[in-house]
């Protein structure tokens, strides 16, 4: 009797599973799931966005592992990545440690600051270009500023820095928010034993607020992280990876390649190591940043 009185509410709670998650797990099957395996069944076939005719083996992979301009892609994307993590956060976590002080204004410089992050890539770069293309060139003749004479988009150094410039601006807002939930978690008795031992706001900023929210910079440091790898709708509205290509990032290269080249078969190919390559660095960075997470 007992044996089926247990089973009875087991096989309820499975049914109560599967009606609540069905549905949702149903649609990332069909959304992720299936794409993806067919993406990755294409790397080894002659795909010509329509059809396959044969199979093709690893060409597909050593036509990508051979395309020297893949690799300065690669790289130029592992820079960006690198710079905006560090500026991304940085800022972000400078905002987050303002609109949590006493400053009366802090409710409206949260909004200020969240703002950017909620307009489209496209029109942000639209608008990011007007500003280094007319803006502020206009400005830099007439008060005689030679860092902005001339465009920043046109020139092959400086558009690197105008792409950091417009994704900090947008995604650091975002990031302030995980911050800032990472910041009010922090118990009260905890920073009033501080001020009670005397501690000074930047030694109890790095000894005791930075540790116990070790968990927001995991999760910070992991969105920008895939944020960077995945950039593309900015890089295509601020720089079209211009000038001469130079800040053409692996997304917009990996775009151009299958729908602009026609090389669909490589594309997926570089796609599929695009996503190997960014699961390892997710993977390592969130390894690395648990171990400096502390227990409460």
């Amino acid at each position: 009797m007992k044996e089926k009185e247990i089973q009875v509410p087991k096989a309820r709670t499975t049914k109560k599973f599967l009606k609540f998650t069905g549905i949702p797990l149903a649609i990332f099957t069909i959304v992720l799931v299936v794409p993806f395996v067919n993406g990755f069944y294409y790397t080894f076939t002659n795909w010509n966005g329509f059809k396959t005719t044969k199979l093709v083996g690893f060409t597909n992979y050593a036509d990508s592992f051979a395309d020297p301009k893949f690799w300065v892609t690669l790289r130029f994307t592992a820079i960006f990545v690198v710079v905006s993590l560090i500026a991304v956060n940085a800022v972000a976590f400078g905002l987050a440690l303002i609109v949590t002080s006493k400053l009366r204004s802090r409710n409206i410089l949260r909004t200020f600051f969240f703002v950017p992050n909620l307009i489209g890539g496209v029109v942000l770069g639209v608008i990011w270009q007007f500003i280094f293309n007319s803006a502020l060139v206009s400005l830099a003749n007439k008060y005689n500023w030679e860092l902005f004479k001339q465009s920043w988009l046109q020139d092959t150094n400086k558009a690197f820095w105008a792409l950091i410039i417009v994704t900090v601006w947008q995604s650091s807002g975002y990031m302030m928010i995980v911050y800032i939930t990472g910041l009010v978690s922090i118990e009260n008795d905890v920073l009033e034993a501080s001020q009670i031992d005397g501690a000074s706001p930047l030694r109890t900023l790095f000894s005791i607020k930075i540790p116990l929210m070790a968990q927001a910079f995991t999760i910070a440091l992991f969105l920008t992280l895939r944020g960077g790898f995945m950039a593309y709708d900015v890089n295509v509205a601020l720089t079209d990876g211009g000038p001469f290509r130079t800040t053409e990032l692996i997304s917009m290269h990996i775009f151009q390649d299958a729908f602009l080249e026609g090389d669909f078969g490589t594309g997926q190919a570089k796609a599929v190591i695009m996503f190997l390559v960014v699961a390892l660095a997710a993977l390592v960075q969130v390894t690395v940043s648990k171990r400096y997470e502390v227990q409460r």
